[in-house]
C-alpha cells in the first residue's frame, strides 16, 4: 500500500494552521510528524482521520482520495487520538465489543493484537478506574479492529510507565514489521527511532528532517 498526503491546508478563523502539507510512506514505514505544541499537528491527524474538514488538499491511497472516500477509509485507516475516545462507565470488555464481535474479540485476546497489547489483566474493570496506560492501549486495540494498514498516532506513550511505553513500542515495531503503515506525532525518544523519515511541522508549513538522534539541535529547529 502506498499513501501521498497531498496540499492540504487548514484555517481556523482566519489564521493558517496548515499550509500546503505533503508527505508519502509506503508499506512498513513509519512517518515522524515533530513540532511544538500548537503547531497543528493533532489538526493534520484528525483530519487524515476523517474528524475534520480540510480547506483543501487530497489525502490518496493507492490511488483513492480518503479524504472523499469514507468507507475505504474507516477500513484502512486507525486512529489513537491523544485523549480517550473510551466510554468509561463500560468496562474494557464492553468498550472492545463496540468494535469487534465476540468471536474476533476472543481469538484478537488469544493471539492477535489484544494478546500483543496485554489487555486481558484490566478487561472487567470499568475504563474510569484504569491508568493512562492501561486506557492507551484499550484505544489502540480498539482502533485496530478492522485491522487497517494504516496507524495514526498522537504521542501514544505521552506520560505513560516505562512498562507501558515498552509494551506499545513492542506492538508498534511488530505493525511495521508486518507491512503496516505509521504516521506519528511524538516527541519520545525511543519513538523517534521507530521512524524512517522525520517532518517538522511550523508556521503551518511541513518540512523534512534529517534526525540523527541529535535532540538539542531537533528542539533548536522546533
Amino acid at each position: 500500500m502506498e499513501i501521498a498526503v497531498n496540499h492540504i491546508a487548514k484555517k481556523y478563523r482566519g489564521k493558517v494552521v496548515l499550509r500546503d502539507v505533503s508527505f508519502e510512506a509506503s508499506d512498513g514505514m513509519c512517518i515522524g510528524i515533530l513540532g511544538s505544541n500548537g503547531s497543528g499537528k493533532s489538526t493534520l491527524l484528525s483530519i487524515l482521520a476523517g474528524i475534520q474538514r480540510p480547506d483543501g488538499g487530497s489525502f490518496l491511497c493507492d490511488g483513492k482520495d480518503l479524504l472523499k472516500d469514507g468507507k475505504t477509509r474507516s477500513a484502512r485507516v486507525g486512529y489513537v487520538p491523544q485523549g480517550t475516545a473510551l466510554i468509561p462507565e463500560l468496562t474494557g470488555w464492553d468498550n472492545l465489543l463496540l468494535w469487534y464481535d465476540k468471536k474476533d474479540l476472543q481469538q484478537q485476546l488469544t493471539k492477535g493484537v489484544l494478546r500483543l497489547l496485554e489487555v486481558e489483566e484490566f478487561l472487567h474493570k470499568p475504563v474510569c478506574k484504569l491508568s493512562g496506560g492501561m486506557k492507551k492501549r484499550l484505544s489502540i486495540g480498539c482502533s485496530m479492529a478492522r485491522c487497517p494498514q494504516l496507524l495514526l498516532l498522537d504521542e501514544p506513550t505521552a506520560a505513560l510507565d516505562l512498562a507501558c511505553k515498552q509494551t506499545i513500542g513492542n506492538y508498534l515495531r511488530a505493525y511495521k514489521k508486518a507491512g503496516g503503515i505509521l504516521v506519528l506525532i511524538t516527541h519520545d525518544p525511543e519513538e523517534l527511532s521507530l521512524c524512517d523519515a522525520w517532518y517538522i511541522l511550523k508556521d503551518g508549513v511541513l518540512e523534512a528532517y534529517a534526525y540523527d538522534g541529535n535532540i538539542q539541535k531537533l528542539v533548536e529547529n522546533m
